[in-house]
């Protein structure tokens, strides 16, 4: 299982730009997979209905939520811009680098050096990084402002409890 702590972007491509990493190590995906009982018929949200039999399968949460095992990785999102978005403080993003962001997709970015997560809006030519929390203002790049985009977050892993 791996262990250690997420360290924010700090190593560099080989055009010498920064690229996210996690100090941890990374399972490998030919190793046997973890998989945990899977009950595919659901369960109601709203009134009970009766069980339909005890039928499962197996299911693997990276086999879930990983496209593409190269590229993608985890980061805990912290603060409250995202939260509109169902993304709150201590939540496990997946973001998958290989992804081109699209309108509407939301991103890990950094500007100038600082890194955040938000919601891309293309307007024509306008390029807008948009927060999910009304107290929090969208913000309109620049081409005076150095920024990358660092994937596209594909799931939230969140406790409930």
């Amino acid at each position: 299982m791996p262990t250690g702590t997420c360290k924010a972007f700090s190593r560099m491509t080989a055009d010498r730009r920064p690229r996210p990493y996690c100090s941890m190590e990374a399972p490998s995906f030919t190793e046997e997979l973890l998989g945990q009982p899977y009950f595919e018929e659901g369960v109601a949200a709203g009134f009970p209905s009766p069980a339909e039999g005890e039928s499962h399968s197996m299911l693997d949460l990276n086999q879930l939520c990983v496209q593409h095992p190269a590229t993608t990785y985890y980061v805990k999102a912290r603060g409250q811009s995202m939260t509109g978005a169902g993304i709150e403080d201590g939540d496990i993003l997946v973001v998958d680098r290989s992804r081109e962001p699209q309108n509407g997709d939301i991103i890990i970015a950094a500007i100038d050096g600082e890194f955040t997560v938000k919601r891309l809006r293309y307007q024509g030519q306008i390029v807008q990084l948009v927060p999910e929390n009304p107290e929090f203002a969208p913000r309109t790049l620049t081409e005076a402002e150095k920024s990358d985009f660092f994937g596209v977050v594909t799931w939230v892993v969140k406790p409930i409890r």
